[in-house]
């Protein structure tokens, strides 16, 4: 399945209630990590690949932090890395 491309400054309108079931790449969280590096020093962009409560998403941005069970984008938008499928350097 093909992810819908949206702009970042929706993400913030996106539900993520339900819980969803997939396989998340498996060094998800050593990604994660480097393009918070990444986005802070370099203001390095990277493509998103997650699911909301509508389906598959694709968001092309930087990653400002990454917590235990959330990455927070720019503007205070959050994304629970529970629901992220793999990350597009």
């Amino acid at each position: 399945m093909e992810p819908v491309t949206v702009e970042k400054e929706i993400v913030k309108d996106l539900s993520f209630k339900h819980p969803v079931e997939f396989e998340q790449q498996s060094d998800i969280r050593t990604k994660l990590e480097e393009a918070t590096r990444l986005g802070n020093g370099y203001h390095h962009k990277v493509g998103i690949i997650f699911h909301d409560d509508e389906g598959l998403k694709r968001v092309n941005t930087t990653i400002w932090a990454t917590g235990q069970k959330y990455i927070c984008l720019k503007g205070g938008m959050w994304i629970p890395i529970d629901h992220i499928v793999e990350l597009k350097f």
